[in-house]
């Protein structure tokens, strides 16, 4: 039996209200069973939020330096800073020479000078990145926060969960397979792939967006797998910041 659009929309819906901080009318009934599916979509919106932004400060003449940096902020007040807390926590979590005590630690509400440090370095990195970057921005940033995304429901499938509650639990339960994350990489590969449609010289960052993304949302799962063993809803986080973060400096070389 097909799903419904009215069903699609209460899942499409919860994945917005439950990764963002958008506004969501509780009149639209949002599901957040299975939120995780929903994630890529979700950075899709994220993105072309961002493309907009941007079209409007460029018309209004603003330069490309404070024109990205405020793409960063409103970057994080879109989501709440929720991926970028997780990169913190990761951080200080790693910085602790002992395995035994980084789960500990980065359950810690206090944040420690490595996670500062991480959190700089991210927000350095996006920023800078995207001073260089001066066209085809708004499509960059839809798939770099989709790539982000894709990176963080590849490590939910193919990587245990070294928690038994908690949010990243919560989303092992909607992402058991690879198979699970298909359907977002195909829409991977054919937003990537727009940037085919205005001429063939684009290939070089069609190719970039699809081999470099799925590439760096690849290893940077299996980074944080390898130094712990597996994932918390915490390296979850980290995965979606860190991959966003190295796509864009890679597609400056571009």
């Amino acid at each position: 039996m097909p799903i419904q659009f009215s069903t699609l929309w209460t899942y499409l819906t919860g994945g917005i209200a439950f990764y963002t901080c958008l506004p969501i009318p509780l009149s639209w009934n949002p599901e957040f069973q299975g939120v995780a599916r929903w994630a890529v979509w979700v950075g899709f919106l994220i993105g072309g939020l961002l493309g907009l932004l941007d079209w409007g400060l460029h018309l209004l003449s603003l330069p490309l330096l404070p024109r990205s940096a405020l793409l960063v902020v409103a970057w994080i007040g879109i989501t709440g800073g929720l991926h970028l807390d997780g990169a913190i926590d990761a951080a200080d979590g790693l910085a602790v020479k002992d395995p035994g005590r980084r789960l500990a630690v980065m359950t810690e509400s206090t944040t420690g000078a490595f996670g500062v440090m991480a959190a700089g370095c991210i927000l350095l990195l996006k920023v800078a990145a995207l001073t260089e970057i001066q066209d085809d921005r708004w499509l960059i940033l839809m798939a770099v926060a989709g790539w982000g995304r894709w990176g963080q429901q590849l490590a939910i499938a193919r990587y245990p969960y070294l928690k038994p509650t908690g949010l990243g639990a919560f989303h092992k339960q909607a992402i058991r397979s690879l198979w699970d994350v298909a359907p977002s990489l195909l829409l991977l590969l054919a937003l990537s792939s727009v940037t085919l449609i205005p001429t063939l010289a684009h290939w070089p960052l069609t190719l970039t967006l699809i081999l470099g993304g799925g590439t760096i949302a690849f290893l940077t799962g299996a980074w944080f797998n390898q130094k712990l063993g597996g994932h918390t809803g915490d390296t979850y986080g980290a995965v979606v910041e860190w991959t966003e973060a190295l796509i864009l400096c890679m597609l400056t070389a571009l």
